[in-house]
């Protein structure tokens, strides 16, 4: 599959929490830890599992950065 994203950072499921409607994805990428909130339909498509290997794309108009 290709895709035009380029802010791509692979990592683990560490934890999953379902909802009735959502569910809260928990990944770590390295040393950070990445929490995104998917539909629980695309979850249960995707077999998502915590031990998974997976890639967060992320897409944003808007990336703050701190020091």
């Amino acid at each position: 599959m290709k895709i035009s994203g380029q802010n791509k950072l692979a990592g683990e499921v560490i934890a999953i929490k379902k909802g009735d409607v959502e569910c809260q994805v928990t990944m770590k990428s390295g040393e950070h830890r990445i929490v995104s909130i998917i539909t629980r339909d695309s979850a249960e498509e995707m077999e998502l599992k915590v031990g998974d290997q997976v890639v967060a794309l992320i897409k944003s108009t808007e990336v703050m950065i701190m020091k």
